[in-house]
């Protein structure tokens, strides 16, 4: 008499199914518990906060002040000095460093690093290294964005949309920067004259529908400027959508204010991306900046740059997109670190981002995976690199490699 397998109950394959799913993230559970959280970093925070206003004479009305934070940008190393232990060799080479690239960071943004730990996330994005001028590699133009100008203010490297540059005022000089070409000396905002030569460029062409106003940083014009500019772009009928790129979400969230916010409002559909890049810097004050823009109807998203030593661990990236969903903020891309001068230090392998992409995908959720991109050179625009799961296709099937590395054999109706 043949025997017969039946296949077994069904609650029981799914229960021991959850079991093996289960096992795939308690390694994450356990790692990210070590990832620093600015969420539940408040009180470290706070009393950095403190420490900062007391030696710079201000008090909490100061500190949400974000022309307060501008003015108060800590720009040498003497300054740094008295906010953040420094030793003489350091206080040197910031000083040499300065020399050649200028630099600064908000008092707020100071706030979040952790001064016992050297390779501090926010510490390498914000504070210069000697190796930016041990580097003789990388181009100052990487993207060949000065190749890409029709008019002023304006880098078109698409069909259908392009870019105004508006100002090349940051907050915060992130070291790994793609236009440190443009920070100069002083902080300047493009004039009235040539913001109109760009408006009439894309009045002219009828075929951009997508204009993404950045700098520098676009939120650091006055409301003024911002509210003059949106509205010019917003009475082009062929103008579908406006964009914003900036950081102040990340490292000045106090410009986010109701007077801000209203004039954002009037303009919709406007979609900002801002770049949080640790989990480190996910904190309360980001959280209500984004729910103040959230608010005003404006979609907010997150392209985070692929930085070695600072998001470059499958878990630490994981995390972030986590801690992004969290406070309403969808990650968007994740940018291979580009080929900018004095920034090598900071490139990762590519293998690296596709171990990022490989950790992902099927162990959180779709919401949270970003596209990893790089941007070919010469203005040749934005690629995305993807791990391999398509291994063979024909007209009769598909051979896939799933997320859990079974292949698959699927008909090519």
């Amino acid at each position: 008499m043949a025997i017969e397998f039946l296949p077994p109950n069904p609650r029981q394959a799914s229960q021991a199914r959850a079991l093996e799913l289960k096992q795939k993230v308690q390694s994450y559970n356990k790692r990210k518990e070590t990832i620093p959280c600015g969420l539940a970093l408040s009180e470290e925070f706070n009393e950095n906060r403190d420490f900062i206003l007391d030696q710079l004479d201000a008090d909490l009305e100061h500190w949400q002040d974000w022309k307060w934070q501008l003015k108060n940008r800590i720009q040498d190393a003497e300054n740094l000095s008295t906010l953040l232990p420094l030793t003489p060799k350091q206080r040197h080479e910031i000083n040499e460093v300065g020399k050649a690239y200028r630099w600064a960071v908000s008092p707020y943004y100071l706030s979040l690093i952790d001064k016992d730990d050297p390779q501090d996330p926010i510490r390498l994005q914000s504070l210069p290294s000697v190796e930016e001028i041990l580097d003789d590699s990388g181009e100052a133009d990487p993207m060949g964005e000065e190749y890409t100008s029709p008019a002023p203010c304006i880098t078109r490297r698409y069909p259908d949309r392009l870019i105004i540059n508006v100002t090349n005022l940051c907050a915060m000089y992130c070291r790994h920067c793609q236009r440190r070409r443009n920070i100069g000396e002083i902080d300047l905002h493009e004039t009235r004259a040539n913001l109109e030569a760009a408006l009439d460029y894309i009045r002219s062409n009828p075929e951009i529908r997508d204009v993404l106003v950045t700098g520098g940083d676009a939120l650091l014009l006055s409301d003024q400027m911002l509210d003059w500019l949106l509205g010019e772009l917003h009475e082009i009928k062929h103008v579908e959508i406006k964009r914003i790129g900036t950081r102040v979400p990340v490292t000045l969230p106090m410009r986010i204010t109701d007077e801000l916010c209203a004039i954002l409002e009037k303009y919709p559909p406007l979609y900002i991306n801002t770049q949080f890049n640790h989990p480190q810097e996910v904190t309360e004050e980001t959280k209500k900046a984004a729910d103040r823009l959230i608010k005003a109807g404006v979609i907010l998203g997150n392209q985070a740059v692929l930085l070695k030593g600072i998001n470059d661990q499958p878990e630490i990236m994981k995390r972030l997109n986590q801690e992004l969903l969290k406070i309403r903020v969808r990650p968007y891309y994740i940018f291979h670190a580009k080929n900018v001068k004095g920034t090598s230090h900071f490139i990762p392998r590519i293998q690296d981002g596709l171990r990022i992409m490989e950790n992902l995908r099927g162990y959180t959720s779709g919401l949270a995976i970003p596209t990893y991109i790089i941007n070919a050179p010469g203005g040749g625009g934005k690629t995305p690199i993807l791990p391999q799961y398509l291994i063979s296709l024909n007209d009769e099937e598909a051979v896939i490699r799933t997320w859990e590395g079974k292949v698959v054999h699927y008909p090519n109706h």
